[in-house]
This record gives C-alpha cells, structure tokens and sequence, in this order.
C-alpha cells in the first residue's frame, strides 16, 4: 500500500541550490552558475568563468547569514561598530570564506568531481589590492575578528579602481605595473546605487539667521560627487554573523552634458564624470606634487563624509533623534586618514542637523576614537591651509571654532605656557600654515590608543606627550593581532590539521589554547611531525621559485625572511650588508663551514621613494653575484620575490625559518607581520622594537634572537651626536663591506649606482645601521648555532608558535570592545529563507520596504 501524498511531502526535502551543501547540490550549482550567470558551457568557459561560478556557489551560502545579520542589526538597537579605514587589504574571498563557512573539504570535492581543479581555480582569484601594507591587513583581521567574535560592525572605505600597483622586478629594479583587479569582475560585493551619497566639495560658505533667529551656516559647493556604495560580506568563523564592509565608488551625479556636447564641446560633456570618478580612481597618489595633495584629501573627505551620512541615515531609521548617535555607533579613526570625520560629524550636527554646538561637539567626542599607527614625525598628516580651505571651506571654519575653544582650556590650565599652547594646537604656524591631523584626532576623540606597548609608551612621552598631560585618562594600549583563521588554518593547512589532531580545533577562535602544545614538546615523534610540515612547505616554495623566477633554492637551507614593505627603518639594507660580509667570508675562504642559507626578501617601495628603490637595486645586484659565483656553492642563495600581497604572504609565512624584524629600536609602532611568522614557527631576530618586545615576552628571551641598541640608548646616542664614521673606521668587517659596495663590485664597476646610499649610511645614518651592524652580525651567528641542533631548533620553533595565543586580532577586538567601544555580542538566529507569496500582505511589504528602506537608503 503506497503512503499518503501528504506523508511523502512531509519526508521528502529537496536541497536548494543555493544553499545545500550535499555534494551534488554543490556540483549542480557550479555548473548552473556557470551557465545562467557566466553565460558559458564548459567547452568555452575559461578558468576565471569557472572561478567566478565557483564564487557565486560559495557567496549564495554567504547571503542567507548576512541578510539575517542586516535584519538583527535593523531591528534591534544595537550599537554597531565601524572602522573607518582609507585601506583594506583583504587577500582572496573563497578561501577564507570556506573556511569560516566550514564548508571547505565538501566544496573542493565537489569542484574536483566536476573534473577541476580546485587548486587552479583558488589561484584565479584576483587579490583586492585596497590597501599599502600593514594597516589595511591589521583592519581586514579586525573585520574577521568583528564577525567572529559576533559583533555588529561596518568597515568603511574606498573601492580604488585601481589598488596598489603590481610590481615587477627588471634589471633589479622595481616597476610599477597598474593594478586591475576589477578587469574580471568581482563576485563577492553588491553594487547598492539606491544608497548612493552627495558629498560636498569647494565653493564658499554664507552665514544665516534660522527661524528661531539663530546663527547658521550655509555650504554652497562648487561640485558635488556621487558616493557609490558597493557592499562584500565579511563572515565570522562558524557564526550567523556576517557583518558588511562597504566600499565607496565616486560617481557624477550627472555623467553626460548634453549642451556641451551639442556645442562640440567633447570633452566638457564627460568632464564631470572624469573629474569625480578620479577621486577613487586609484590608491594613494604619489601625493608630492600638490595635485596628488588634493587628491589624497578629497579621497579622504569623500569616504568620510559618506560613511557618516549613511550612519545618519541608519540611525534615524532606528531612533528619533541624534542626540543619542554616540549610543548607537562606536567609530574607530584608523590612523589619521579619517580624522577629517571630526570636522564632517559637526557640519552634519550642527549645519545639517541643527543641534546646539556644544551638544554636538559632545556627540563626537563620544562617538570618536583614535588610533594611532607611527612614531614617524613625516608620516603624522598635515594639510596646508590654503588647499584644504579651497577643498573644504566650511571645515576650515568649524576646526577654527574646535580650535578656540580647546585653546581656552588649554589657556585655563596653562596661563603662561605659550609654547605648550601653540605646540598643541591643531593649527601649525611655524612656517606655512598647516592642519594637524593627528591633533584633530586627538581633540575630538573620547579614546586615544598605540598598537603596542612601546608604542603606546613613546606616544606618551614623546609624539602625543602635551595631550598625554593634558588628558592622561583618554590613553590606552592596544597591542596589534593578527587573525588565525588567515594566517594559520588557510595558509598553513598542514599545520591546522597537526594541531587539531593533538587538542580539538577551539583554538582557532581561542588561539591561547595553543599553550596546551607545550605538553608535546618534550615528544620525539611530534617534533618530527613538526619538522616534516616545515620541510613539506619549503619545499612547495622552493618549487615555485624554480617555476616562476627560475632559480634553484635549497629546502633543506636555513629560510631566512624579510618580506616587508620597503623603507629605511625597516633596514632591510642592514642585512644586505650582512649577506655581502657572509659573501665575504666565503671567498677569503672558500672552504669555511657555514650553515647554507636562503636569504628571501619581498616588499614594495612607494613609487616616489627613490632610496627605497634604490635598496631594492642592491639586493637584486647582491643577489646576481651571489648566486652566480661558484665559490658560494650553493651555500648562499638571495632571491627578491615580487609583488607582496597577501596571497604572497600566505605562501611565504609558513615557509620561514627566520624572521627579520630588524628596525630601529623606536621606529617601528608594531609590525604584524612578526606575528604571523612567529605563529607559523619561525624563529625571530630582531631589536627590541613595536611588538618585537612583548612577543620576545610571551615566547621566552631563549626563544628569540635579541640584537642591538634599545630605545632609549638610540635616543642617548643621537643626543650625545652620532657619527657614523666613527664606527666605518673602527670596524674593519663593515668598511670591506662598505668599501665593496662603493667599488662597483655589485654595479659592473659603476661606482656611482650606489653612492647615495652608501653617502647616506657614511654621512647620515639615520636608521643608524652602522651602529647595530656588529650585534647584528653576532646574533646572526648565534643563529647558525641554533639552526645546527636540529631538535633544539624544532623545540624553539614550537614554543614560538604555541605561546603567540596573545597576538590573535580576536584578543586585540576584545580589548577594544570592553574598553573603548564598549559594543557587545549580539546573536543572530538563522531563519530559513521562505520565498514570498504573490499575494504577501501589505503590511509585510511595508516591514520590508522599511528595512530596505534604512539600510539601502532607498527611495520611497
């Protein structure tokens, strides 16, 4: 007897293609994405159409959680956290995605029973290059880590047409080539022009009397640009949370004229669009000439004032009024690039909202909080006076006003202290007139924090020190992490599973629980497990060396990394002067005994910065000689691997031995980089410098090879008056090598190549290299000791990956949470997508249309 109808319809459950996770559910929907949104069959789809449906596969199974996320925030009062960056660098989607998904072994299956290959179409993926080097990785971490832990968050930024560029090496020298990662698409945001935003630029200002009889002031504009939002969902790991990074496109608001065009004038009818569309054209000018000045401001403005508009906009659909907008947005200023949001949040109070001045300087305060990135004087942004009032006159106004009235307290405070009130104020008037952003910042911030310890410490008594004795209680430390969802469960997959075999897989989201290895040290056949993962990915990197440069490394030498981006005080010219005394000391005895090293570097240097540049050069001219002669013997090898992004980072990472963290003691506010190698098991070297120093901390002072001067003897050193002649004369090691360089022996006998940095490092020495060079080169062979012992090197590797628990971004968003943004979790429950009735009920439309309403910013 067969069952009834109703039986077999309440039994039978058929997977939706866009969210079922069966095998042949994810095959079917491979190939249907393939057909109905690529638009090929597979005799003629390439391995991007074949990527991009593979994105569409993974992203379906993202948009469920992130529409469920959206709808918790909007009905809930939640306070919502958004990160304010002008950079993130992201690195590829599907990876992670699938891992946080927990969905990654099914789908590769599923891709390599289509007949692909899964490993092909992973590296398809083209990296989105939106941002410069360690802070847009450190907000990408805070993004996954926002998600992960469950809090409601928005990162807000600039969808660059063009990302930093790509970088090609030619004759030793570094090449920029432009960086097209939208030439293909890309799957994983969603244009939202319904949410688009005007943002306000030049003109002049007219003041007014309101109905009330109150002062007001109108901006009058020369243009106005359309704010494009484009949104990407950021999953947490094995949450419902899917928070949103939204990303700002400048349009025109009118493309074409139409009567400039009917005049013949061709090029006028695009001018409005050419014009606007400049400003997120590309990342970062080189802002030398004044042109690249004003760019950069009006990209910074521009995605300032449109995330505040639309966090305006969100929060009047939630609450009546703006009195309380500090309850319910929580915004972090990443470095000073955002600080102009002072300025914008009371024009948007005060002009456009007409609340009291002192009410609204009460909101930004209390909305605001800042984060400082460096100790370098040059990199603390100023803006001319005369071109950020022509870009910007009523915000020239408004810091005039925020001005006065902070100089009163500081006046109050410090009655005959003029030169205290004119180093505070936010107007420079040395010379020509600038505007300090880092005091704006500071000024109109509720919370001011360095990213590590020493950091933090030397803002405090140094770059930040009149605000720190004016307002001690608004200072506090965040020391950086990284997430290891990135940089270990995707980058180092071996060692994922070696962990999670040994103690269960909680330590992806409590990397602390990583300490329990410490039990397995002591273990034979774990350390040999250990060392068989390190040889496996050195090896894969050793191949791929081969196949894309053409050069022979050995994986069984000593790895010895330095992938940064490129700049004086990160020194990476400081161990190309050891690789030359190395080299040296094998041809004045070619049979020495070394420990055969590759020596690995990897960075880009700002197209201006031409001493960068020139490091670049040296190394790739060492490297030339060094590998070609055959008195080195395969015991030295140097290789400059190009173009440094993400995708690099997580082949090279894990690869590592050593890790050079090398900087002048005081430079260097954290680096991050020093994290992900440690947690990859490499060993480091490095000064006491950013978190070098709380690392060195956590793994132990046996475990990390400590060299050079500390802080406060560089400080000591440069007071008493630095000569670096001093020590080229009594060091008889360093001025062969100085002398080598001069001679042309690594320029073809042009003795002129590398004269500006050698008569930089003679003459000046900034980063006082010749002054470390010594304990440089001592600690360096205390690593050769180390890297001999084979089990006492496995032993110290482990310990340097199990006690980074610290350095996880989950800990630093923590830290964050309870005591500056006070945000908290918030659960969001998934609820099954049911496709809507025909004939759904008005009043539903209408709870629709208003949530679209306020978070799409539609038009009713």
């Amino acid at each position: 007897m067969n069952p009834p109808v109703e039986t077999l319809q309440q039994t039978i459950k058929v997977e939706d293609d866009r969210t079922g996770l069966s095998l042949e559910t994810l095959k079917r929907a491979i190939a249907d994405n393939l057909f109905y949104i690529q638009g090929k069959y597979p005799a003629i789809a390439t391995k991007n159409d074949f990527y991009m449906a593979l994105a569409y596969t993974v992203r379906d199974r993202l948009l469920q959680r992130w529409l469920n996320t959206t709808e918790t925030y909007l009905k809930s009062k939640v306070k919502v956290v958004c990160y304010l960056s002008a950079e993130f660098l992201m690195g590829p989607h599907l990876s992670n995605n699938l891992v946080n998904l927990g969905i990654y072994d099914q789908v590769r299956r599923a891709v390599e029973e289509s007949g692909l290959d899964f490993v092909e179409l992973r590296e398809q993926e083209e990296e989105p290059g939106l941002g410069n080097g360690g802070l847009g990785r450190l907000a990408a971490c805070y993004m996954d880590s926002l998600a992960s832990l469950e809090i409601p968050a928005i990162g807000y930024g600039i969808r660059y047409e063009f990302g930093i560029f790509d970088q090609e090496i030619r004759d030793g020298w570094q090449i920029e080539i432009t960086d097209k990662w939208l030439r293909y698409g890309n799957p994983w945001e969603i244009e939202r022009p319904e949410a688009s935003i005007d943002v306000k630029f030049g003109g002049y200002t007219q003041a007014y009397n309101d109905e009330n009889g109150h002062y007001r002031v109108r901006w009058i504009p020369d243009i106005i640009v359309k704010g494009v939002p484009y949104d990407t969902p950021i999953l947490g790991y094995k949450v419902n949370t899917a928070n949103t990074l939204r990303l700002w496109k400048a349009e025109a608001p009118e493309s074409f004229e139409f009567e400039a065009f009917n005049v013949g004038d061709y090029y006028g009818a695009v001018n409005e669009k050419v014009v606007a569309e400049n400003i997120t054209k590309v990342l970062y000018p080189n802002d030398e000439p004044i042109q690249g000045k004003q760019l950069r401001l009006q990209q910074q403005y521009f995605f300032v004032s449109c995330s505040l508009q639309d966090m305006i906009r969100l929060h009047l659909h939630r609450q009546d009024s703006l009195d309380n907008f500090h309850e319910s947005f929580a915004v972090q200023l990443n470095d000073t690039h955002p600080a102009i949001g002072v300025a914008e949040l009371m024009r948007l109070l005060v002009d456009e909202h007409q609340i009291d001045w002192d009410r609204a300087w009460q909101i930004t305060q209390n909305t605001f909080a800042y984060t400082n990135h460096t100790l370098l004087p040059e990199a603390l942004e100023k803006w001319p006076l005369s071109l950020f009032g022509r870009l910007l006159p009523r915000h020239l106004q408004i810091i005039y006003e925020i001005n006065q009235r902070f100089l009163g307290q500081v006046r109050a405070k410090y009655p005959d202290d003029h030169q205290r009130i004119a180093r505070l104020s936010l107007i420079d008037e040395s010379g020509e007139k600038y505007i300090r952003m880092a005091h704006l910042a500071s000024v109109g911030s509720h919370a001011i924090n360095g990213v590590a310890a020493l950091h933090t410490k030397l803002l405090q008594q140094d770059v930040l020190r009149d605000f720190y004795e004016l307002w001690p209680e608004k200072f506090t430390n965040k020391t950086n992490g990284v997430t290891p969802r990135r940089w270990i469960v995707v980058s180092n997959p071996k060692l994922a599973e070696l962990i999670n075999r040994k103690i269960g897989t909680n330590w992806i989201k409590h990397l602390e629980e990583l300490k329990q290895l410490e039990a397995f040290v002591e273990d034979a056949e774990f350390r040999q497990q250990w060392r068989q993962i390190k040889q496996d990915i050195k090896r894969d990197l050793a191949e791929y060396v081969k196949k894309n440069h053409a050069i022979d490394i050995n994986p069984q030498s000593l790895f010895d990394v330095q992938v940064k981006r490129i700049h004086e005080y990160k020194r990476q010219h400081l161990n190309a002067l050891y690789i030359i005394t190395l080299y040296n000391q094998i041809k004045q005895n070619p049979n020495i005994d070394v420990v055969p090293r590759t020596f690995i570097f990897g960075g880009k240097a700002a197209p201006g910065y031409f001493m960068a540049k020139l490091i670049i050069k040296l190394i790739n001219s060492v490297a030339q000689v060094v590998n070609n002669d055959p008195d080195v013997r395969e015991r030295l090898k140097v290789v400059f691997l190009p173009d440094y992004n993400v995708r690099f980072g997580q082949r090279v990472y894990p690869a590592a031995d050593l890790s050079e963290q090398i900087s002048t003691a005081g430079k260097e506010a954290s680096g991050t980089g020093n994290m992900k190698f440690s947690m990859n098991g490499a060993l480091t070297i490095g000064t006491l410098d950013g978190a070098n120093i709380e690392i060195r901390e956590e793994v132990g002072a046996e475990n990390f090879f400590l060299f050079g001067l500390t802080t406060p003897e560089v400080y000591a050193l440069k007071a008493k008056g630095y000569n670096p002649w001093d020590y080229y004369h009594a060091n008889s090691q360093l001025k062969t090598v100085i002398d080598l360089i001069s001679s042309g022996f690594f320029s073809h006998g042009d003795t002129n190549l590398f004269r500006p940095l050698v008569d930089s490092l003679l003459y000046h020495d900034q980063y006082m290299l010749f002054a470390d060079y010594q304990s440089y080169v001592d600690c360096q062979e205390q690593v050769n000791q180390a890297y001999r012992d084979e089990e006492k090197w496995t032993r110290m590797s482990i310990l340097n990956a199990v006690r980074m628990g610290k350095f996880s971004s989950d800990r630093a968003i923590r830290e964050y949470c309870q005591e500056i943004w006070n945000a908290q979790p918030v659960n969001v429950e998934m609820q099954e997508y049911v496709q809507p009735k025909p004939d759904m009920g008005k009043e539903a439309q209408s709870v629709a249309a208003q949530a679209s309403q306020a978070w799409l910013g539609a038009k009713t």
